[in-house]
C-alpha cells in the first residue's frame, strides 16, 4: 500500500494515459502504424497529404496531433507546422500550430511539474546555488522562456521539462510560451514551406522579423508593468505590516 496519496494520484494518471493510447488503437488500429510511417519518411508532402485525407476534420486532427506532439515533445513540431501552411495556407497554418503548439507545452509543462516539481523542490532545498537559480527562475522565468521560445529549433521537450522543474508560474510560462512561439514557428514554418515548393520568399522572413520585434518590445512593457503592481503591492503590504506593529 502506498503511503504517499500523490504516489498513487501519479500512478493512476500514468494508466489512464496508457488507456487512451490504447482506446485509440482499439477505435483505428491502422492510426499508430499510418503515423508513424509518415513520420518515419520525413517527407513533409507526405505529411501533409495524410493530413489532408481527413477531409473535413482535417483542421481538427491537425490541431490535436500538434498539441499531442508539443505535449510529448516529440518528433519535432516543425514537420506539423510546415504541413498546416502548405496545406491551409501560411497565415492560417501558423495561427493553427502556434495555438496548438501552446496547449500542448501547457499540458506538458502541468503534467511534468506535478510529476517532478517536488522531487525538484527537495533536491533545491538542499543545495544554496539551486536555492538561487530557483529564486532566479520565479523572478525572470518569463523573460528567460520568452526569449528561449523565440528561438527556432531548440527542442520543445527541453524547454517543457525546464519550465516545469523551475519556479516561473503557470500564467508567465503560457503567455511567454505564446508569444515567443509566434516568431519561432513562422520562421521554421515558412522556410520548410518556401524549401517544399521551391519558392523562397524572403519579404516573408523580414516581416516575421519585424513582427518578433513588436512581440518582444510588448512582453518587456508587459513584465515592466507586473513588476511594478508587484512592488506597488509589496510597499502596501509593507506599510500595512508598519502600521501594526506599534499597535500590538
Amino acid at each position: 500500500m502506498l503511503k504517499n496519496p500523490m504516489n498513487t494520484v501519479k500512478i493512476a494518471a500514468f494508466f489512464l494515459s496508457c488507456a487512451l493510447l490504447y482506446a485509440i488503437h482499439l477505435a483505428n488500429p491502422t492510426f499508430f502504424p499510418e503515423l508513424w510511417q509518415v513520420l518515419k519518411s520525413g517527407d513533409l508532402l507526405a505529411t501533409a497529404d495524410y493530413i489532408r485525407s481527413f477531409g473535413s476534420w482535417a483542421m481538427f486532427f491537425s490541431f490535436w496531433l500538434v498539441l499531442f506532439v508539443n505535449a510529448i515533445g516529440f518528433p519535432p513540431a516543425i514537420i506539423f507546422s510546415t504541413a498546416n501552411t502548405l496545406i491551409f495556407g501560411i497565415v492560417p497554418g501558423i495561427i493553427l500550430s502556434v495555438i496548438a503548439e501552446t496547449v500542448g507545452v501547457t499540458i506538458s509543462f502541468l503534467l511534468l511539474r506535478f510529476l517532478f516539481r517536488s522531487s525538484a523542490e527537495q533536491l533545491i532545498a538542499k543545495h544554496p546555488r539551486l536555492k538561487k537559480v530557483d529564486a532566479y527562475s520565479g523572478k525572470n522565468g518569463f523573460t528567460v522562456m520568452l526569449i528561449a521560445r523565440m528561438v527556432p529549433y531548440i527542442p520543445s521537450a527541453l524547454l517543457n521539462a525546464l519550465g516545469a522543474l523551475s519556479a516561473i508560474s503557470l500564467r508567465d510560462y503560457i503567455i511567454a510560451s505564446f508569444v515567443g512561439k509566434f516568431p519561432s514557428t513562422a520562421i521554421e514554418a515558412i522556410i520548410g514551406h518556401d524549401t517544399v515548393l521551391k519558392n523562397p520568399d524572403p519579404t516573408r522572413l523580414v516581416l516575421v522579423s519585424l513582427a518578433a520585434v513588436i512581440l518582444i518590445a510588448g512582453a518587456w512593457y508587459y513584465e515592466k508593468r507586473m513588476e511594478k503592481k508587484a512592488d506597488a503591492m509589496q510597499k502596501i503590504l509593507d506599510k500595512h505590516t508598519k502600521i501594526r506593529k506599534p499597535a500590538e
